[in-house]
């Protein structure tokens, strides 16, 4: 299994016991912990034990634990409404530079509790959406 670290990282210093956390669980891809400063009770984290700041940058192989694993603490939650929340970069609102799942609940339909998240959907005309798709399907 390849590691990566980055001795200045806080997320990697957590997985290598340098900083306490409340971990929930731990395989050895992926390492799970409570949030310090949670949305709501039982904001969780998802991190691979390979140190990469956006997702592009995992190799696959770490991103096979963290669903599963996402799946099982948002079980374990107990609540019928939740987020996972992945962000890449600072416009995109991630904070630490290293890749993270969120499982946030959302045990309420309230703006204090979980989530809150505005969704500005944009129109766009039939013919530009068909020229986007065509430019993503060839370079996927």
């Amino acid at each position: 299994m390849a590691t990566k670290t980055l001795a200045s990282c806080i997320f990697c210093k957590i997985i290598k016991g340098e900083i306490p956390s409340l971990k929930l669980l731990e395989t050895d891809l992926s390492y799970a912990f409570l949030d310090i400063g949670p949305l709501s009770k039982g904001h969780a984290l998802v991190i691979p034990k390979y140190h990469a700041e956006k997702l592009h940058q995992l190799p696959d192989e770490h991103l096979t634990d963290i669903l599963p694993i996402a799946k099982r603490i948002a079980i374990a939650q107990g609540v019928e409404n939740y987020n996972i929340l992945q962000n890449n970069g600072r416009i995109a609102h991630q904070v630490v530079d290293h890749v993270h799942f969120h499982v946030i609940p959302k045990p309420s339909n309230t703006d204090k509790e979980g989530l809150v998240i505005g969704w500005p959907t944009q129109q766009i005309e039939k013919s530009e959406l068909t020229k986007i798709f065509e430019e993503l399907k060839e370079k996927i």
